[in-house]
């Protein structure tokens, strides 16, 4: 399985950062003492919710864009209309990293998701010395107590936090601490698109959260379908990276919402 590949190498990852980063040396960094955006109440006033991804590869297809810089297609998707841009911070899967997210801060006054897979504490002292807004912490990773510990370190440094779910199970990970619930609609496990199940999993969430669809979407009308279900936010990757221009493929995806 994917996701078991990838937590098995993230673990050494973790390893070698603490050896070779200082917590100390990232609170030095201007970017760390910003004021973070919120994606949460962007996505509450956004009339179309798009999160746009920028993203090279992924472990089941293969290269997406490969050697796609992040200058030449993140400002362009800001304006374009994004409500707020994921950005993959995850090197070996995924071909991208914490660098990505530093330049992408440097071009955009929008928020901005570090897209990772966060098993420690470390890597979110990274997100927000990179300019990062808001830190993905999925369920299939982390027990709830662990999830619980992530989500607090971020809130205390001003990330907020998307809990990814994509299980019934799951469900009892939602906390008051978390901000944002994203629903995958893709299965980890099996990498298999089901939307039904994650309307399902959306209605048994309160609506005191904000909820987001993730993976799989590449028609207007299935958005239009899922923000009647009351999801306020689409993270899309995939259908905007593997085409010519990016930007133009999510201006012409909004116009159609």
């Amino acid at each position: 399985m994917y996701l078991d590949k990838i937590i098995e190498a993230k673990k050494l990852e973790v390893e070698a950062l603490k050896k070779n980063i200082v917590v100390s040396d990232l609170q030095t960094y201007d970017v760390y003492q910003r004021v973070c955006y919120s994606l949460k109440r962007s996505l509450q006033s956004s009339k179309t919710g798009i999160i746009s991804e920028f993203k090279r590869k992924s472990p089941s297809k293969g290269f997406i864009k490969e050697g796609a810089e992040v200058a030449d297609i993140v400002p362009g998707y800001e304006k374009s209309g994004a409500t707020g841009i994921s950005v993959l911070a995850d090197e070996q899967f995924f071909a991208g990293g914490a660098k990505d997210v530093r330049v992408a801060r440097e071009l955009v006054n929008i928020p901005l998701l570090f897209k990772e897979f966060v098993i420690d504490e470390i890597q979110i002292h990274l997100a927000k010395s990179s300019g990062a807004d808001v830190v993905l912490l999925i369920a299939a990773c982390l027990t709830k107590e662990r999830m619980l510990e992530l989500a607090t370190c971020a809130k205390k440094l001003g990330l907020e936090t998307l809990l990814e779910i994509h299980s019934e199970e799951e469900l009892e990970y939602i906390d008051p601490i978390i901000d944002i619930v994203g629903i995958n609609n893709r299965n980890l496990k099996t990498f298999e698109v089901d939307l039904a199940a994650s309307i399902a999993l959306c209605h048994k969430i309160p609506d005191s959260y904000v909820k987001i669809s993730e993976s799989g979407l590449s028609d207007p009308e299935t958005v239009k379908m899922l923000r009647n279900e009351g999801f306020s936010g689409f993270l899309m990757g995939e259908n905007f990276m593997k085409q010519a221009d990016p930007a133009a493929g999510l201006k012409d995806f909004i116009s159609k919402l």
